[in-house]
């Protein structure tokens, strides 16, 4: 007898739906599986046989065949245990096909026919949604997961008896709710430290509301223990909160990495990730031989903190060059093309050099060639897609014991909410979100200079020996500065600003 259920597997963070096919008929006792399988779904017909056994369902000795379809799509994982599951149940009678048609099934199997939690629920339940499917079987612990899905009913499902006695009409279970309007109010920036706690580094602060209201790249230089990495930690707190559509794109990420899970349904604040200088590129990217998402893309729509960027391998830092463009992931394998967003805001901190106290010659103990071979191991096509270079000074001692509070994270928040809102206003249906997204066409048609701006550009491109990318990437920056302004034009005070940031980075780099 033959019948078919549906499963979905994960390409890139999009689900792609997977006909399910059995045949169980006479012949010699088998149990074959084809359909371009990985060896974690071939061993998935040793789990199914005796998870079924565990769970009394008899089977006679059949020849029983499962082909999962399209066959051109690697299969991957192990949430096709549930569906093969019950294919070969329909098609040994215990349920009707009839009863399973409107209904994709997710889950791997446990040798005592429990269900167990699988990644990628989320991006699977919007392919059930996408393909018109009413219901989606996930196991019990991944349901709130997919209930963030609305328009699809997601049961959560024990073992695999109580979901033959449900689809069969003997059970009754009631879909799970997940109220997003209660879950985005109930959002808090509280696990944020605040801005008011910095001392000192007003240029700093500036700088880093300026970065985050164009989503511009920073690099922060200085000496140790001037705040560098105080204040990256506290960036996400002036970032706009998230709309629904951004959370849902973030979170099918973090469920396909393994990362939702309990109480956390969706990433609801800003994604603030620290890599170890150790990091692999394979592991800052994404791939592997089951590619997964990277670092990159697990901090979009947030921050990207590079600590002591030049003790990173160089070989780590010169794979960021083209997300940092492209702001997508492409990894390509012979079975497939896997694409990851890659959307975030690079900040990086670092010495000026190995005792970290370079130009000043009364502490800094570093000859010239040392210091060139420190900051020579960042290349300089990574340093033109960094938008602001920013010093830091050491904090005064009146500064450290002054009670006086700074501005706190919400209230820069505001005015960066106020800049985003220009931007918005300004891209609206052109797929630009903030001013670091521009490319060279609309850089001419958005950032235009008066005659005076245009000659003060001029000037400190030819001062400064700037590419192509770096002038570029001034007038963005000066675009930004002009909407914290409120002004409709780039003026010159605009363009002075944003050419400081860009003119640190030829303090130190300029002779290497």
């Amino acid at each position: 007898m033959f019948s078919k259920s549906y499963c979905a597997a994960i390409l890139g963070i999009d689900g792609i739906s997977v006909q399910v096919e059995a045949d169980v008929s006479d012949g010699l006792p088998s149990f074959d599986m084809v359909g371009f399988l990985a060896s974690e779904v071939k061993e998935a017909k040793e789990r199914v046989r005796i998870a079924l056994k565990n769970s009394e369902f008899r089977l006679p000795p059949k020849h029983i065949t499962i082909n999962l379809s399209p066959a051109d799509i690697r299969k991957e994982g192990t949430a096709f245990d549930f569906p093969i599951a019950i294919a070969i149940l329909v098609a040994s009678g215990y349920i009707p096909q009839d009863n399973i048609d409107d209904c994709m099934i997710i889950g791997e199997l446990s040798l005592d026919g429990h269900l167990q939690r699988v990644n990628g629920v989320l991006p699977m339940t919007f392919a059930a949604a996408k393909h018109g499917f009413k219901r989606c079987l996930v196991p019990i612990d991944n349901v709130r997961e997919g209930a963030v899905v609305t328009d699809i009913e997601v049961i959560g499902i024990r073992t695999l008896m109580e979901a033959v006695e449900y689809l069969n009409g003997t059970r009754i279970i009631e879909p799970c709710f997940v109220d997003l309007e209660a879950l985005f109010e109930n959002e808090s920036y509280q696990e944020y430290d605040d801005f008011s706690d910095l001392v000192g580094q007003n240029m700093m602060k500036r700088a880093v509301e300026v970065a985050v209201a164009g989503m511009h790249n920073i690099a922060i230089i200085g000496p140790p223990g001037a705040g560098k990495t105080m204040i990256a930690k506290r960036i996400p707190s002036i970032m706009p909160r998230m709309s629904v559509e951004e959370s849902m794109e973030i979170s099918k990420v973090y469920s396909i990495a393994g990362l939702l899970g309990g109480d956390r349904v969706l990433v609801h604040n800003r994604p603030y990730r620290a890599p170890h200088h150790t990091i692999t590129p394979t592991a800052l990217v994404g791939g592997g031989r089951m590619p997964v998402p990277g670092e990159i893309s697990l901090s979009s729509g947030g921050v990207l903190f590079l600590d002591e960027l030049p003790e990173f391998q160089t070989r780590t830092l010169e794979v960021l060059r083209q997300p940092l463009e492209e702001r997508t992931v492409t990894i390509t394998r012979v079975q497939a093309t896997y694409r990851y967003p890659a959307s975030f805001m690079l900040v990086t901190a670092l010495n000026p050099c190995k005792c970290g106290y370079y130009p000043d010659t009364r502490r800094c103990n570093c000859s010239l060639h040392q210091v060139k071979q420190y900051l020579g191991k960042i290349s300089r096509p990574l340093l033109d897609r960094i938008d602001i270079c920013v010093e830091t000074t050491p904090v005064e001692y009146q500064e450290l014991v002054c009670s006086e509070k700074g501005e706190s994270s919400k209230e820069i928040q505001k005015r960066v909410q106020e800049a985003r809102k220009i931007q918005s206003k300004r891209y609206k249906g052109t797929g630009i979100y903030y001013n670091s997204m521009l490319n060279t066409k609309q850089i001419n048609k958005y950032c235009k200079l008066g005659r005076e701006e245009e000659k003060i550009i001029e000037n400190a491109f030819n001062t400064l020996n700037l590419s192509a990318r770096a002038y570029h990437r001034i007038l963005k920056v000066s675009r930004t500065i002009a909407d914290l302004c409120g002004e409709e034009t780039i003026r010159k005070e605009h363009l002075y600003e944003a050419i400081s940031y860009r003119s640190l980075d030829k303090k130190y780099w300029g002779d290497l």
